[in-house]
């Protein structure tokens, strides 16, 4: 059965293709949420882009804290959120007021990473990256290809210079001056298919884990420079990895609730069972974060919020009251968990539950 896709014309609409079925990325990073899948085309490279005096900046709104966000992070003490429409909010009263940035895009953006209170990068459509260096009030934009015409789904960096961006049909960029220029180094990979790449993350004494469509799988034990194809125990979309505390191990989610462990760095795996109050967990599971305690939390659809003590060995099961389906997750200075997704930012209990609720 194929789903129709929104493909851009030449003449910038949208119209509405045949195409075959292909999941993207957390929470479909958004795409289901919004109720359409981007077409993608790949295209060769473009340099770094920059701002100039026809930018057009995101749309100051007060509706964009309760607005579609999708990813969350830290500055330091201060808190980062992404979302629809080029919004970037940033709040220093562990989440309870939020400021809008003045952000050079507005398009989707997905996902976010920092490497300091000061350095972070944001990615989204049409290839974007947008650079801070002032801890997420001001970016501005170091790359795109519009006519790529593929989202960037993830984003990660190993100190100011070494980062690297994933995404759609197999996207791969690398930067090694902190994003004053980026590299297109995706057939460092072995996915002559181009599976959309979901996900990036670095485990602990091991190396960098990509995950994707179809249950893909690579990693890389030199950060980055070389990677190996990995069997992976699941042929479903995987939307995301997270390493943990312990060296080597990492555990990756995806659709209808599959969450995989591992100890080896990918070499065997583990179905990590998931049970909800109803019976076994099927939402899809979209994002994830290693708290700061060294707990982990997962979140997804229906509201899903799973939390793990022991590095991901176990982990209880909460869908909040509301369903709403969440895009990201983070921890606040007295471990309540701030949440983002389809309803823009929530502030939960330690177990994702409504503040003050026991559960």
């Amino acid at each position: 059965m194929r789903e129709p896709v929104m493909r851009r014309t030449r003449f910038g609409r949208l119209n509405s293709v045949q195409a075959p079925a292909r999941h993207l990325s957390p929470l479909a990073k958004a795409l289901s949420l919004l109720g359409i899948c981007s077409a993608l085309i790949l295209a060769a490279p473009v340099q770094a882009a920059a701002a100039d005096a026809a930018t057009v900046y995101s749309i100051e709104s007060p509706k964009a804290v309760s607005g579609l966000l999708l990813d969350i992070a830290h500055a330091g003490k201060r808190l980062v959120a992404v979302g629809d429409r080029g919004h970037i909010l940033f709040s220093d009263d562990a989440g309870k007021n939020w400021v809008q940035a003045r952000v050079p895009s507005r398009q989707l953006l997905t996902a976010l990473y920092f490497v300091d209170d000061k350095h972070g990068w944001a990615v989204g459509h049409d290839a974007q990256i947008l650079a801070t260096d002032d801890g997420g009030a001001n970016w501005t934009l170091q790359y795109e290809d519009l006519s790529r015409e593929a989202p960037l789904l993830d984003v990660w960096f190993r100190d100011a210079n070494l980062g690297y961006a994933v995404g759609a049909y197999g996207a791969l960029l690398e930067t090694t001056d902190g994003g004053k220029s980026w590299n297109d180094v995706s057939d460092r990979l072995d996915n002559e298919d181009g599976f959309h790449l979901n996900g990036i993350t670095a485990v602990k004494d091991a190396g960098l884990f990509v995950v994707g469509e179809q249950g893909s799988m690579y990693r890389s034990a030199d950060w980055g420079q070389t990677w190996e194809r990995v069997q992976g125990p699941y042929e479903g979309s995987l939307f995301g990895a997270v390493g943990t505390v312990n060296a080597n191990t990492l555990l990756v989610y995806g659709l209808r609730g599959n969450l995989f462990r591992s100890t080896d760095f990918g070499k065997t795996w583990q179905q990590i069972k998931l049970v909800a109050d109803n019976g076994p967990l099927e939402f899809g599971l979209a994002n994830a974060s290693l708290l700061k305690d060294g707990n982990l939390v997962i979140v997804g659809h229906g509201g899903s919020v799973l939390s793990s003590s022991d590095a991901g060995r176990t982990f209880s099961v909460i869908n909040r009251a509301d369903r709403a389906s969440l895009a990201g997750v983070t921890d606040d200075a007295g471990g309540n968990l701030i949440l983002v997704g389809q309803a823009g930012v929530q502030i939960a209990s330690p177990t994702g539950a409504e503040p003050g609720q026991q559960q």
